[in-house]
């Protein structure tokens, strides 16, 4: 009768190689990737005979053999089920040397018995080492967890000019997470694909903007977006013909594993790890990374929302200061014409057997009221525009020639010489000539304040088949970029309008733009300091159907680039 201990000897080789045919079988069916099968299995094997030499002494071995499988397979990413399923196959190859020989060749069942409870041990054991390895990373990961959400609480805001270093901060702690030797994070806009911020931590610190900039699936990035919901690795950056960084493959990074960020709003974003190492990412590794990047999309969204907060906030403080300076200008210009009125209806009550020699005081007072008048329709038609409403027309056929010649005689008679007009003859169509003359009034009392003083103001009145146009251009100094785009907002000055001398409300413009919107037209601006500013009214020649339907009148604004 041989013993279980002279049959592993006198076969070990046979029944190694049984195992891993076995266990390759298994293995493949669960799609893992040719794990490595010549590792501790042969050892312990030769441990199961050696306990039975020495009287069952080898115990603590086995363990140690049991214990150092269990870690390489950890980190081949094999589950608790796959590696107690190895010591199943190792105890099916054993019996197999010996199922086909004459019963008074086999072991007793005491032997047998004992070769089962050595391979339950084992896998006993392997329960319990996963379920420590699990508890430990579980915990690990919520620490990991915990930092991430202390440091970004701390980094709230993406904007500021230290925002770099705040990502990177938060991918030092994913670095550490993953035991990896470099990370970056991408975040774009998906329209257009328009690479907005991008940092890096660890050995290789990318260049990440000079090849990240859009995400084309020849790429790195371009390959982990393609892949959705689930994680992407490459297993060499160093020989990919996919595009990566050179300073990644400078930096000795090998294997790459990333996943795509869940899209929020406007922004997605791409998160990868690298490894010096060559090999492929574990199951649980690839969780992980997984886990830390949904975590990390919420932190990133929180700090889009406290951005967009802040900047909200900033908008409203600007604007009650904007709205508090108004007040104070208004009730300076409403006092003028109102204290003169009162003074005048004074000295008219005290000597009234005098008005019908007084009546130019009676004019002086109608004339303060309608100017008193004027800014406070000034002002409802401002707030008309800003609550997005069209301002009312009484339309009516009207020569544009005629409006602007008439704008320049007033201008001329109160202000000198320096308004030049040049316009050609029947410029005619349905507008509101009570609008287009207050709008270019406007835009001359601008061009005044702003302009130089020894350059003349010049009006320019043209058609072309399809619209009209009412120009006004003065020399002077530019408006720069960034007031362009908000010049025609209510209460909003240029910051050289805010530092000099001329003082208003700042509702000129808007009252411009409103009257071009609400004839269906738009208004044009070009500033630069060679050729001067020149502010121009483009009207269709009927302004009816933008009155009629306020649709229109919208997708006329929309087109203006003014809405």
């Amino acid at each position: 009768m041989a013993s279980i201990a002279e049959i592993i000897r006198s076969h070990h080789a046979e029944i190694v190689r049984c195992w891993m045919e076995e266990a390759t079988r298994a293995a493949s069916a669960r799609g893992l990737d040719k794990p490595e099968f010549r590792n501790v299995m042969p050892i312990y094997l030769a441990s199961l005979a050696e306990s039975r030499a020495s009287g069952g002494d080898g115990d603590d071995k086995q363990r140690q053999h049991v214990e150092s499988h269990v870690s390489a397979r950890l980190r081949q990413g094999f589950l608790v089920a796959e590696v107690v399923e190895e010591f199943a196959i190792l105890g099916r190859c054993i019996t197999q040397m010996w199922s086909t020989t004459p019963p008074e060749l086999q072991p007793d069942g005491h032997d047998v018995e004992r070769l089962y409870g050595e391979l339950h041990v084992a896998m006993e054991t392997v329960t319990d080492l996963f379920g420590k390895h699990l508890l430990e990373e579980e915990q690990t990961e919520k620490r990991y967890l915990r930092l991430l959400q202390q440091v970004a609480s701390e980094a709230l805001r993406l904007d500021g000019p230290s925002s770099r270093d705040q990502l990177k901060e938060l991918l030092e702690v994913i670095l550490e997470a993953m035991g990896a030797q470099s990370v970056a994070l991408l975040l774009y806009e998906l329209e257009g694909e328009r690479l907005v911020t991008a940092a890096s931590a660890g050995a290789a610190n990318e260049q990440l903007e000079h090849y990240a900039t859009s995400l084309d699936p020849k790429s790195f990035p371009g390959s982990i977006v393609a892949a959705g919901e689930e994680p992407y690795s490459l297993w060499d950056a160093m020989t990919t013909p996919l595009e990566v960084s050179d300073s990644l493959r400078q930096g000795g990074i090998h294997s790459l594993l990333g996943i795509r960020l869940p899209a929020h709003r406007a922004l997605m974003g791409v998160l990868y790890v690298g490894l010096t190492d060559t090999r492929d990412f574990t199951g649980r590794e690839k969780q992980r990374i997984q886990t830390l990047g949904q975590h990390l999309s919420v932190h990133l969204e929180n700090a889009r929302l406290y951005t967009k907060l802040q900047e909200k906030v900033e908008a409203l403080q600007a604007e009650r200061g904007l709205r508090e300076q108004f007040v104070n200008i208004l009730a300076h210009d409403l006092r003028g014409p109102l204290s003169a009125a009162k003074m005048g209806a004074h000295a008219l009550i005290r000597a009234p057997e005098k008005l019908e020699a007084r009546r130019d005081l009676v004019l002086r007072i109608d004339r303060n009221i309608e100017r008193a008048d004027q800014m406070v329709r000034d002002l409802l038609d401002a707030n008309r525009i800003q609550g997005g409403q069209r301002l009312p027309l009484r339309l009516d056929t009207c020569d544009l020639g005629g409006i602007a010649h008439d704008v320049v005689e007033e201008l001329a008679m109160l202000h000198g010489e320096r308004f030049v007009l040049e316009a050609e003859d029947r410029v005619r169509g349905i507008w509101s000539a009570e609008e287009l003359r207050r709008a270019l009034w406007n835009l001359g009392t601008n061009a005044l304040k702003y302009g130089a003083d020894n350059f003349p103001i010049t009006f320019t009145v043209t058609s072309t088949g399809a619209q009209a146009r009412a120009s006004v251009h003065n020399q002077g100094p530019a408006i720069a970029r960034a007031d362009q785009e908000t010049i025609f907002q209510p209460f909003i000055r240029t910051r050289s309008a805010e530092t000099g001398l001329s003082k208003g409300w700042g509702l000129g413009l808007t009252l411009v733009w409103g009257c071009a919107q609400a004839h269906g037209g738009k208004v044009e601006l070009t500033s630069d300091a060679h050729h001067g500013t020149t502010f121009s009214l483009v009207l269709p020649w009927d302004a009816r159907p933008f009155q009629a339907d306020p649709n229109v009148a919208k997708r006329a604004g929309r087109a203006s680039g003014l809405a």
